[in-house]
């Protein structure tokens, strides 16, 4: 299993770059649960996209969770990139969520609304 902690945000020294918005609707429980990384310190979501990204790159999420009215606005940086044909798994990002911008308020919901799923052995998107 990767654990991935904060000091390792940007190990080139090079200020992460701004990448806009990435919105995420995630309407199942179980795709919730295939995207959620909670091995990350803080939290973080697996997101699939085929836009290139960086280890440090900051991104701005909008989350609409399962049947949340509201959405969810969380700062985050990747620390986790799978390229296109990586052991079956879809391409993307994991972001790790900033606790102090919505960070934290994310990682308790997903954890609220995935409640006993989160010991199930099934596999995810990143492990």
């Amino acid at each position: 299993m990767n654990n991935i902690q904060n000091d390792q945000a940007n190990p080139e020294n090079v200020a992460p770059q701004k990448t806009g918005v990435l919105s995420l609707a995630i309407k199942e429980k179980v795709a919730l649960y295939a995207a959620f990384m909670p091995f990350v310190t803080g939290g973080g979501l697996f997101i699939p996209t085929s836009k290139p990204y960086k280890i440090g790159d900051e991104v701005f999420m909008l989350l609409s969770l399962l049947d949340e009215p509201a959405k969810l606005k969380v700062v985050g940086r990747v620390v986790w990139i799978s390229p296109v044909g990586q052991a079956n798994r879809p391409q993307g990002i994991g972001v790790q969520f900033n606790p102090k911008d919505g960070g934290l308020e994310a990682k308790n919901k997903i954890e609220a609304l995935l409640g006993g799923h989160l010991k199930s052995i099934r596999s995810t998107h990143t492990i």
